[in-house]
């Protein structure tokens, strides 16, 4: 009888894959700052710093396999756009929605979408592809 492997799946699915936990890290994290009563900036800090760390390691290692040092940098650049564009959209979505954690749930998936391809193409290229 054949094991399964992680390693099995393509990249995309693996990322889908991870990019749930990293999503239900990340929303566990946000939630928690909301619920200890912080705006909702400061609540996006928190679950985007919480997150970061635990992103790379499972992003870099599990999708990409390259936890090397020298994407940090831009691994974090693109969280900063990230959260940037995420603090606009909340920013209008919260008062049609009703509140921060439903304009979240519905912000998660497209921006997961647009973090796929910032971490395929702009962090974990291959040193020929930059």
């Amino acid at each position: 009888m054949s094991r399964f492997h992680f390693g099995q799946l393509g990249r995309f699915p693996r990322f889908l894959a991870v990019g749930v936990l990293n999503m239900l890290f990340g929303f566990c994290a946000y939630s928690a700052c909301i619920y200890l009563r912080l705006p909702t900036w400061a609540a996006l800090i928190g679950g985007n710093i919480a997150g970061i760390a635990f992103n790379f390691v499972t992003t870099g290692g599990l999708v990409f396999s390259d936890l090397s040092r020298e994407r940090i940098p831009r691994f974090v650049l693109s969280y900063l756009a990230l959260y940037f564009l995420n603090l606009g959209l909340a920013h209008l979505l919260v008062p049609v929605v009703g509140g921060p954690i439903v304009s979240q749930a519905l912000l998660t998936p497209p921006l997961a979408c647009l973090s796929f391809l910032l971490m395929s193409r702009f962090v974990f290229t291959k040193k020929t592809d930059r």
